[in-house]
């Protein structure tokens, strides 16, 4: 048996990457995980290889209230409520302070701020006693990486929330922590690194990490799967780094 036999998961970004990584993990480990994202070929693709019977895919964009609501109602006609979130999905992209637009800026605070706390907050009805909340920050939220500062914001306030939130829902025994990332190799990576603007590569962020690479997306669900489970019931309010030392060493 699973640590997670017979619980609900919800992971947005849940199609590619991490959040594909984490819904594996989870379904592997006996929860039902509803996907979202915005592309039905990409979650139909990954409802398939995570297996049909542990999986229920809802297309929606999180900064869209309308498609959350949806998610959520899928989850609630399921009837047993809510024991995880991961709250996953992120933009990204390069723009110096001079380069910055409107567009950038509302694209990426639309997902990465707005979309995280109304994704966390359209949960908080279905949320089972005992259920943990992860927050996907990341190392860029203080490193000052050149040409990131919109994205290194962004995950600044994911970090600020996790710690607010876990004061306000501790005593519904609803556990809230972040988890922070350091480069992993995902297609969002190939993304953002592939545009001929961008001031850094793979290989310059692996350059940074004292194991000598970029990380893997499985090695980032097994730190969600830890958070979700039982194992972590002392944690509360942490930001656990996944980041080969990148942020320690």
């Amino acid at each position: 048996m699973g640590q997670l036999e017979g619980k609900t998961a919800v992971i947005t970004g849940g199609s590619t990457g991490i959040g594909l990584a984490t819904a594996i993990r989870l379904a592997a480990e006996g929860a039902h995980v509803f996907i979202t994202g915005r592309r039905k070929a990409a979650l139909d693709a990954a409802v398939e290889t995570i297996g049909t019977a542990g999986a229920t895919a809802v297309v929606g964009d999180i900064s869209d209230l309308t498609d959350l609501d949806r998610l959520y109602d899928a989850v609630r006609a399921r009837g047993r409520g809510l024991d995880v979130v991961f709250a996953n999905a992120a933009s990204a992209s390069f723009a110096t302070l001079e380069q910055i637009t409107e567009q950038h800026f509302d694209q990426t605070f639309g997902v990465n701020v707005r979309g995280t706390l109304f994704t966390v907050q359209k949960a908080l009805p279905l949320l089972n006693d005992g259920a943990s909340v992860i927050l996907n920050s990341s190392v860029r939220a203080g490193d000052g990486v050149a040409a990131f500062g919109t994205y290194a914001a962004s995950k600044a306030a994911i970090r600020s929330f996790a710690r607010t939130w876990a004061n306000e829902l501790k005593g519904r025994n609803v556990r809230v922590n972040a988890i922070s990332p350091g480069t992993i190799d995902t297609p969002g990576l190939d993304a953002v690194v592939s545009t001929e603007d961008t001031p850094v590569t793979k290989s310059d962020f692996a350059a940074g990490v004292p194991l000598g690479r970029i990380g893997h997306p499985d090695e980032v669900a097994s730190v969600v799967a830890f958070l979700a489970s039982g194992q972590s019931s002392f944690i509360l309010g942490a930001n656990l780094y996944v980041d080969g030392g990148e942020t320690q060493l």
